[in-house]
């Protein structure tokens, strides 16, 4: 979607689709970051606590991260957004909510006590570290390098995720 100044990007672009990806990955290490710090205090933690935590991060951040491409818009373009701008940022920003969909549903177990909340927190953990990796796929699949050099990118990610997770538990103990 072009705009007067041409920022605004068709979401099925190679920028938008960039944008979408880029949200989705920071939105999953905070959520992973999250989850393991919520973990070290699983058996004091309510499924009510630990979701109202994790939602209260992530829709932090996720604001955080729309507020500043609107001041950096604002800053590189000497003016406010237009409509079709703004629909776009909050798209971006908002769309990578998703990621919390399987954490969720696992903290929603908890709270019917078929999971215990330590249980949802690790499955969560692990959901969210195969969410990168997805990610890393669907930002490889199409590009043309050879299949070695995207395996290489999706390994990187899974060890960056595990990195996250061995930072986490030095931190938390």
């Amino acid at each position: 979607m072009a705009t007067r100044r041409g920022t605004a990007t068709a979401e099925g672009e190679p920028g938008a689709r960039a944008e979408r990806l880029k949200e989705r990955v920071y939105v999953t290490f905070t959520s992973l970051a999250v989850v393991l710090a919520l973990v070290s205090h699983a058996h004091d933690t309510t499924p009510g606590e630990a979701a109202t935590t994790l939602l209260i991060a992530v829709v932090g951040t996720l604001l955080a991260v729309f507020v500043a491409d609107f001041v950096s818009h604002i800053a590189a373009h000497e003016a406010m957004p237009t409509s079709d701008e703004l629909r776009h940022m909050a798209g971006v920003s908002m769309g990578a909510v998703t990621v919390l969909v399987l954490p969720l549903v696992f903290l929603g177990l908890a709270a019917l006590d078929v999971w215990t909340v330590l249980a949802a927190l690790r499955a969560s953990a692990v959901a969210l570290i195969v969410s990168l990796v997805a990610i890393g796929f669907l930002a490889v699949r199409r590009v043309k390098l050879p299949v070695g050099q995207r395996l290489i990118v999706l390994l990187a990610e899974a060890v960056l995720g595990l990195a996250v997770i061995g930072l986490e538990l030095l931190a938390h103990g």
